[in-house]
């Protein structure tokens, strides 16, 4: 890892303020607006095609029947991982209904207000084939299903064999996914953006997923809503003399792990935490089947920063916006209101990300690639449409006439001049 000394080169080095979240290359967009035109002009054809030629799975059909999906609890699945499930979906939905009793309600208060409607119906995509992802499952289906939206529709690849793995099928059945298709990549965003044969088109697509997937989620935005353009995981940790090194340590391998593009901050306040957090780093990977992995990680994109104070360190955690902040400091809470841009903030040594990935309650979908200073985590409002409601009292038109009256003269709209004025004569006449 990168060691950085000082406040003013780590703010140069750390400041993503014109980070772009995926900067796809003209091969990728090419190779992938290929795939969408494909999709768009052969439907169920061009998706049995690309099961074959990306995913190696000859197809006889794309959809997941309910007998597979109700196998994978009954036979296919630990008892102790499907129990895991559904503890932690038992914990995402409280914390989405929560959110959404704090803000979704319709009102209307003085003739003005405000109706919430859910959406209709939802693509989320789940990365596989080989692994299996069935938190990202609970992490996108259930605030979708809190919020109310009609019909939930799954999209993830299949193995060589043609099956889905058990555990994310299990998942898909705690969350209450209607319907689920074995399609993967940007075929799977296309699919789900314009709709084929098999697969109905969704309002809104969301999910994360590798360059190409995310590539994809940008050309369909405007077809389909998308939710964001996630990249790879990154975690920054602020870290005093208080802080257990181990834990630091353990913390940065675990988002390290992920994907050799992964992004690890370790922000300090003095040299010699530094020092010691790196001696466990090193430690720790020599034990981890995914040690490699982590290590690319660290090695490309790992930083140890070296601050005054932890004033500083939080100067610089509202500079880099990262997904994930870790506050491994005294007092970690009454540090919460000064952090700005952060998906996810972990404040105490014995609330670590992991918990955040798993089981705590909120979505693991969050910002990254610096957006966390303009965007937000994955909640139950990004299934929901917001309508402006006016319905105003008949003699509400005298007040608020004339004003609207003078702006619409002074843009020359002349037919908004004439939808106020003839309710205002009208109004005059039945006086």
């Amino acid at each position: 890892m990168q060691l950085i000394k000082g406040f003013k080169m780590a703010a140069r080095l750390l400041d993503r303020s014109q980070a772009v979240a995926t900067a796809a290359d003209s091969k990728v967009e090419a190779a992938v607006k290929k795939i969408i035109d494909r999709v768009k002009a052969q439907g169920d054809k061009a998706l049995f095609e690309y099961a074959l030629q990306f995913d190696g799975a000859r197809l006889r059909s794309l959809e997941v029947t309910r007998r597979e999906i109700d196998r994978a609890r009954l036979e296919d699945v630990d008892p102790y991982v499907y129990n895991a499930l559904a503890f932690a979906a038992d914990r995402v939905e409280k914390f989405h209904r929560a959110c959404l009793s704090r803000t979704g309600n319709s009102f209307i208060s003085g003739g003005l207000g405000q109706q919430v409607s859910p959406l209709e119906r939802v693509g989320i995509y789940v990365p596989g084939g080989t692994a299996s992802y069935p938190s990202t499952v609970l992490m996108t289906a259930i605030p979708a299903r809190v919020a109310g939206v009609k019909e939930l529709i799954m999209a993830t690849p299949c193995r060589r064999d043609g099956k889905v793995p058990a555990a994310t099928l299990a998942a898909a059945r705690i969350a209450g996914v209607d319907r689920i298709f074995k399609i993967g990549g940007a075929q799977a965003i296309a699919a789900l953006a314009f709709g084929t044969g098999t697969v109905p088109r969704v309002d809104k697509i969301c999910g994360p997923g590798n360059i190409y997937v995310m590539t994809a989620k940008k050309l369909v935005y405007g077809a389909v809503a998308i939710d964001a353009l996630q990249g790879p995981s990154e975690v920054l940790v602020i870290a005093d003399g208080s802080a257990d090194p181990a834990f630091c340590a353990a913390d940065l391998i675990a988002q390290s792990e992920h994907d050799p593009l992964a992004s690890s901050v370790l922000v300090v306040t003095s040299e010699s935490l530094a020092v010691k957090v790196q001696a466990e780093i090193e430690k720790q990977l020599r034990r981890l089947k995914r040690g490699v992995v982590a290590a690319q990680a660290l090695q490309a994109n790992g930083r140890i920063v070296v601050v005054k104070n932890t004033d500083e360190a939080v100067e610089l955690a509202n500079l880099y916006a990262p997904e994930h902040l870790s506050l491994m400091v005294r007092d970690a809470r009454k540090y919460i209101k000064r952090i700005k841009n952060a998906g996810c903030i972990c404040a105490g040594q014995y609330s670590p990300v992991v918990l955040g990935d798993y089981v705590a309650g909120p979505s693991h979908a969050l910002p990254t690639g610096g957006s966390a200073r303009f965007s937000s985590p994955l909640t139950v409002q990004d299934f929901l449409k917001f309508s402006s409601v006016i319905a105003l009292p008949d003699e509400a038109i005298t007040s608020l006439g004339p004003p609207a009256l003078r702006l619409a003269e002074s843009e020359g709209l002349t037919g908004h001049v004439a939808a106020v004025s003839i309710r205002l004569n009208k109004k005059k006449k039945n006086a």
